[in-house]
């Protein structure tokens, strides 16, 4: 589990393709506390350390992944959103994550509000929004401000662009998204 609270930026250093599956290898600030078999989320996507080698470390994204999420279009250089997992006992700060993607969106307008920024994402899914409701871009907590049927809003503060890969996002950009799991379970349950 995870909150959406970033670490860190993490750099792409390699990519290597086996079969359906791509092995990707970071660096990244904190790589020497990592331990192999533990579980780190990559713009959102829960995906675990197979290999350690300095300050670098090495995950593999299954084609399923890759399908369902923005990955497949890292390049080398690249800069993902980091974060490892909850400890328990510790503060919740953002919401719950799973880091298990839903689908990917496409930023399809970003206006400056003089303050923060707004981004507006569209989506081919059947989860839905709510207004201040809880949505995970690119593995970000973040509150949605307009909700609208496959469209959805964000306000980001000037941190949070410049310390996550928001910076990079412009409009055309594909991110990962994870809808809220209690919104979830609720439309499942009503659906029946």
């Amino acid at each position: 589990m995870f909150t959406g609270i970033i670490e860190a930026l993490a750099r792409v250093e390699k990519i290597e393709t086996d079969k359906t599956n791509v092995h990707f290898t970071f660096s990244c600030p904190f790589a020497h506390e990592l331990k192999i078999d533990q579980s780190v989320a990559h713009n959102g996507c829960c995906l675990t350390v197979v290999a350690i080698s300095g300050n670098q470390y090495t995950l593999t994204a299954i084609d399923e992944t890759l399908k369902r999420t923005n990955l497949r279009h890292l390049k080398t250089g690249d800069a993902v959103n980091v974060e490892r997992c909850t400890q328990v006992g510790s503060r919740l700060d953002g919401h719950i994550v799973q880091g298990h993607i839903d689908t990917t969106g496409t930023c399809i307008e970003i206006n400056d509000l003089g303050g923060s920024t707004e981004f507006v994402f569209k989506y081919d899914y059947d989860d839905v929004t709510v207004p201040k409701g809880s949505i995970t871009v690119n593995g970000v907590s973040l509150t949605v401000v307009r909700s609208e049927d496959k469209l959805f809003s964000v306000h980001i503060i000037p941190y949070t662009i410049e310390h996550t890969n928001f910076h990079a996002i412009k409009v055309g950009s594909l991110v990962n998204l994870e809808f809220d799991i209690i919104g979830k379970y609720v439309k499942r349950i009503l659906g029946k």
